[in-house]
């Protein structure tokens, strides 16, 4: 895949000029990072704004304990890194969760062409409102209000919402999903989680094959993890 068909595959491509578009295609470069490889670290002087083109990306913090905490997993289209458009150094770490080719843009090109754009500008707003409001529900899903097994079902159901896809027995939940990485999205032990799990499986609410997570009906997940 070249850089021209990189941006073909990639939404808010569509939704600026086409001068806008040369010129962003102009200073473009594509990267493939192989799993577990890091795009930047925390604290990190990033000059660069990531684009995921194919594959999947983790912004992921270490807490005082020294416990990993994932807080987004981004997928094709996402703007990976907008704060790198501040003066100041990367507040999160991040590194490809499976195999991913990610386009990569340097800061100052980049800004260059917004001064320009208003509509690649609001873009870059509206990207981050999302991130925000994807936060918000996180702090409502993570208070010690919400059980184990909601906070559970509620992740699992906006990735199947975000990231799924038609299968035979519901809704495939298009990644390589592990039982580890999903108790790090929840800063929740993998122990804790295997356990909860299985008590959806056992509800018929969540299927796990192959290391592939299936919800068979995503509104009877939905009225579960809602129900007070």
């Amino acid at each position: 895949m070249d850089i021209k068909e990189a941006c073909s595959c990639i939404e808010f491509f569509q939704n600026i000029s086409e001068k806008s578009t040369a010129a962003l295609m102009a200073c473009a470069s594509l990267r493939r990072f192989p799993k577990g490889a890091h795009l930047f670290w925390d604290k990190e002087m990033n000059q660069t704004l990531y684009v995921v083109v194919t594959g999947f990306v983790s912004l992921y913090k270490i807490n005082s304990q020294g416990e990993r905490k994932t807080i987004f997993l981004l997928g094709k289209g996402e703007l990976v890194n907008e704060e790198v458009l501040q003066n100041m150094p990367a507040s999160i770490n991040c590194e490809a969760f499976e195999p991913s080719l990610v386009l990569c843009f340097g800061k100052m090109d980049f800004l260059e062409v917004m001064r320009h754009d208003f509509e690649l500008t609001k873009l870059i707003l509206d990207s981050l409102a999302l991130k925000n409001r994807r936060l918000y529900r996180q702090l409502k899903n993570t208070s010690n209000s919400v059980h184990g097994e909601k906070k559970i079902a509620a992740k699992l159901w906006r990735l199947s919402k975000d990231y799924g896809i038609p299968d035979e027995e519901g809704t495939l939940i298009n990644m390589d999903l592990s039982v580890t990485y999903l108790a790090d999205m929840l800063g929740s032990r993998r122990e804790t989680v295997s356990r909860q799990l299985k008590h959806l499986t056992e509800q018929g609410l969540v299927r796990v094959q192959r290391g592939k997570f299936i919800i068979p009906d995503r509104d009877a997940l939905s009225v579960f993890f809602k129900s007070p």
